[in-house]
């Protein structure tokens, strides 16, 4: 991974942390943070959004890109979703409980609080605010954290509402659901001091880890993204957004440091070849009329095919700058953005059924000559036109360095483009929410939440767990139930913070291994089962088979459950026969191994008594009389 000097080649890269806090409000309304199955829905309706000018009169340059083609967006409301996600009522006063949560946050990564925090608006057109824009505050700065590579600064944390989710899309139409619009996140981004891959990911975790310290960050897929900042020396800002998994931090940093270096050496052959780009479009439909290729039928039918003639760039268009990915594939991207499914160049055909006689006819009639590339879109006219102009633009940015581009995480490690980098036209104050004082009393009342990391050296003092087993559970969504439990069980003979932890975070994960769904288990199922065991009801060998019960029955309570499985209180004159006589019948065996016979007779035992009969008690018991038999014998 570590294959470049990216000291020499002068890396710049930072982070956005973009984590929804687990608040019981939204942001700007009083509606439940819950995620709705989108079959819940009762209600929909749809909106088409445009670009809107800033105080200033300027329209912002992503904002025009993304509105080029008319979309229709249609929007997924629910019973726990109000006026305001449906942009048909003012939003109400900011949410007092995100504000903490937000402020904490801001303590434990050493950050200094505005005096006073003011609501904007962040235009967003994509369709992912009902509004047209999102609403942001910055709240703190000036923090850091420290890492292997010495500190790293963190730069602004902003409380913000997130965005609806997009369900799918549908022709030009894209349908979202609204029961994510409003929850209350924070977004914190840090200084461009990431020196490698390694370290993005090192910091990536640890700005994880002090999120959750806090115990009021909302868990799961979804819940947290991570954009990622990256530009070289001779390259460009790029932000790659979009980022969930941790594992493709380092290959994307990676992999855009090689995407620019890739750029950069072909934009060098190209001025070496004083290659440049015609502005002409070519209309090249009449010449595709009878052509046998299906892809082209279908551009005839729709109405336009369309050239453009790139000087010089033969053989260039094809040469791959991420694995998998080409330049062509660069300007495929920006030729989508107007709805178009794609391009095809000279580089690489003849394919798709267009012939070699059609690509030199095509060639022909727009003059081009035999080093020179040509860039080909069937679609509708004003589609292929709008995508034809796209490629022409990216193609001379081509011949300029590393454009400046938002771009989005792609499942193997690459990128491809969004839209162009935001300008200061995107954001504007929105007027409909008063600004809030954030007086050092304040700032002071908040509580500093204790980090995962101190709290797991914390278990293993105060709790006697192994430190494997304490950072386990302190990492653990089951933190706060563990913690509960330790507090419960804290003087009890029968269990124990190291029966617990395993039980969360050792036996759940297995019984999820084999295909029971885990998540259906909840708090008072563990409280049901711990009290069992306490009152010496069940054994523990029992836990495994009563969690699986339950998750499969989530409806049951654990007494239920234990009277269904037949896991009741043990009769310990029926264990003792059941002992004395197995150990008369085993007597020659006995009489060979002597106490070595304990252990494969414990077996035995324990098929028997599995789940009713604590081992420990078992063990006792079966030594006791095989003790006994030995002297007698």
């Amino acid at each position: 991974m570590e294959k470049y000097d990216y000291s020499e080649l002068g890396l710049k890269a930072g982070l956005e942390i973009h984590q929804q806090l687990d608040s019981k409000e939204k942001l700007f309304c009083r509606c439940p943070t819950l995620i709705r199955d989108i079959g819940d829905s009762d209600f929909e309706f749809f909106r088409y959004l445009r670009a809107t000018e800033s105080e200033m009169g300027e329209k912002d340059r992503a904002a025009v890109e993304q509105t080029k083609i008319r979309r229709k967006y249609i929007y997924k409301a629910y019973d726990t979703t109000c006026l305001i996600e449906n942009d048909e009522e003012p939003p109400r006063e900011l949410n007092k409980e995100a504000l903490d949560i937000s402020l904490g946050v801001a303590k434990l990564f050493r950050m200094k609080p505005v005096d006073q925090m003011h609501v904007m608006r962040k235009i967003v057109v994509d369709g992912s605010n009902t509004s047209g824009f999102q609403r942001t505050a910055l709240l703190a700065s000036d923090g850091y954290i420290e890492t292997s590579e010495g500190r790293c600064g963190i730069d602004s944390l902003c409380v913000e509402e997130e965005a609806a989710q997009k369900i799918e899309e549908i022709g030009d139409s894209i349908v979202y659901s609204l029961d994510r619009l409003g929850i209350p996140l924070v977004e914190i981004a840090t200084a461009p001091d990431i020196k490698s891959p390694r370290h993005a990911r090192e910091v990536a975790e640890q700005m994880g880890m002090i999120l959750r310290s806090t115990g009021k960050v909302k868990r799961g897929l979804g819940t947290i993204r991570q954009d990622v900042n990256i530009s070289i020396a001779e390259g460009a800002r790029v932000e790659i957004k979009g980022v969930q998994a941790l594992d493709l931090i380092e290959d994307i940093v990676h992999r855009e440091v090689e995407r620019q270096l890739n750029l950069l050496f072909i934009r060098q052959e190209l001025l070496e070849r004083k290659a440049f780009v015609c502005e002409e479009i070519y209309d090249i439909t009449g010449l595709f009329i009878d052509t046998k290729s299906k892809v082209l039928q279908k551009g005839v039918k729709k109405g336009a095919i369309l050239a453009a003639l790139l000087r010089k760039f033969g053989g260039l268009i094809g040469k791959e700058v991420q694995p998998g990915r080409r330049l062509g594939t660069e300007f495929s991207d920006r030729a989508k953005t107007s709805g178009v499914g794609g391009i095809f160049h000279t580089d690489e055909l003849p394919n798709y059924g267009i012939t070699e006689k059609e690509v030199q006819t095509v060639r022909d009639a727009i003059g081009a000559c035999p080093g020179d590339a040509v860039i080909m879109v069937a679609d509708e006219p004003e589609k292929a036109r709008l995508a034809i102009e796209a490629v022409i633009t990216r193609a001379k940015e081509t011949l300029e360095g590393i454009p400046e581009e938002t771009r989005k995480t792609l499942p193997d490690g690459n990128t491809a483009y969004m839209r162009p980098l935001p300008g200061a036209a995107r954001m504007y104050p929105e007027t409909d929410v008063p600004q809030i004082e954030i007086s050092q009393k304040y700032f002071d009342s908040i509580e500093t939440p204790e980090l995962l990391t101190d709290r797991a050296k914390r278990f293993a003092s105060e709790s006697g767990l192994n430190k494997e087993l304490a950072e386990k559970i302190a990492y653990s969504r089951h933190l706060p139930l563990f913690e509960n439990l330790t507090e419960t069980y804290r003087k009890d003979a029968n269990v124990n913070s190291t029966l617990i932890s395993r039980t969360l975070v050792g036996i759940v994960p297995e019984i999820r291994r084999n295909g029971v769904e885990t998540d259906n288990l909840t708090d008072e199922h563990f409280k049901g089962l711990f009290a069992a065991i306490s009152n010496q009801e069940i054994a523990k060998e029992a836990i495994q088979d009563l969690l699986t019960a339950l998750a499969k029955e989530p409806e049951l309570t654990a007494q239920e459950a234990i009277s269904k499985l037949g896991l009741s209180t043990f009769d310990p004159e029926e264990v003792e026969n059941f002992i004395k006589k197995m150990v008369r019948e085993k007597g020659d065996f006995i009489k060979e191994k002597g106490p070595a016979a304990l252990g494969p007779l414990m077996g035995i035992v324990m098929k028997e008594y599995r789940g009713t009969v604590d081992g420990k008690i078992l063990s006792q018991m079966l030594k006791k009389e095989l003790d006994s038999f030995i002297t007698q014998g």
